[in-house]
């Protein structure tokens, strides 16, 4: 009798961690991608990696240190980009070079072996711990609950800066917390995505969601979905074809991605002959 893949606990784990990832990854890219600050999302993704050769050094786990090289670099970038009229694009690559740099610098002074940065690197969502999926869970409920009760002014910075000054006077500080929470959460995800592949787990699934609506709720809410499936779908197809997690999930999201877009097309077409104005 052939038994159930989900007798495993690793199984149990990497679907529970997909179900979180969905989550995180779905608010906060939907924000990333509104905001167009999905090369900000490189250089904090690649700028951690700072953190997590410190980490190796200095005998902690990896991913704190990741956490908090991550944040530094994003509420550097918005302190550089407004208080010294840096331009952003400038010190996001200063930043994602420096982190590069001290990553490596610090894996290499590590004494012993050198650790194995694949599942950094490119993921590995079949050996997340209890702690990961405990993280990921408490982001998740962090950013459903910052979302529901700053949802507005959320919506008004993401799409129209300038009119969110009007509506609140607190719109810097509103930036770089949700800047904040944005790098946390790419960090938390590295363990699933890798440093390599994170980024894309971030903007795929909004980028999904807002061939069909334009409405920010709606683009959250089915960016979750779309990130749950990829995800949960990648992950089955890697365990059952043996082949590495995090490049599966992102392949099967622009799979999506792509059967999505050839839907709209068709539902233009349709919607044109008949007719009916185009959306």
């Amino acid at each position: 009798m052939e038994q159930s893949i989900f007798q495993y606990d690793f199984i149990i784990k990497g679907l529970l961690g997909a179900v979180f990832a969905s989550i995180t990854a779905g608010l906060a890219g939907t924000y990333i991608v509104s905001r167009r600050m999905v090369f900000l999302s490189g250089g904090i993704t690649h700028a951690s990696f700072g953190g997590i050769g410190i980490g190796y050094f200095i005998g902690i786990n990896p991913v704190i240190g990741a956490a908090v090289f991550g944040i530094l670099s994003a509420l550097g970038v918005e302190y550089l980009s407004v208080r010294h009229k840096i331009r952003e694009d400038s010190a996001i690559g200063i930043l994602w070079a420096f982190g590069m740099a001290i990553g490596i610098i610090f894996i290499y002074l590590t004494p012993g072996y050198s650790p194995n940065l694949m599942s950094y690197l490119f993921g590995s969502i079949l050996t997340v711990s209890n702690a990961d999926i405990a993280a990921l869970g408490i982001m998740s409920v962090v950013l459903i609950l910052y979302f529901l009760i700053f949802y507005r002014a959320i919506l008004y910075i993401s799409f129209d800066e300038s009119y969110a000054r009007t509506y609140s006077s607190y719109v810097d500080i509103f930036k770089y917390i949700t800047t904040s929470l944005m790098a946390l959460t790419i960090v938390l995800n590295i363990r699933m995505a890798g440093v390599v592949l994170v980024l894309s787990l971030m903007t795929i699934p909004p980028n999904i969601a807002m061939i069909f609506t334009r409405v920010y709720f709606r683009i959250v809410l089915w960016s979750v979905v779309a990130g749950f499936v990829g995800t949960a779908a990648g992950y089955i197809i890697s365990y059952s074809a043996g082949i590495p997690v995090g490049a599966t999930i992102i392949f099967t999201l622009v799979i999506i991605w792509v059967i999505a877009k050839g839907i709209s097309q068709v539902l233009i077409k349709m919607r044109g002959r008949d007719g009916v104005k185009k959306f």
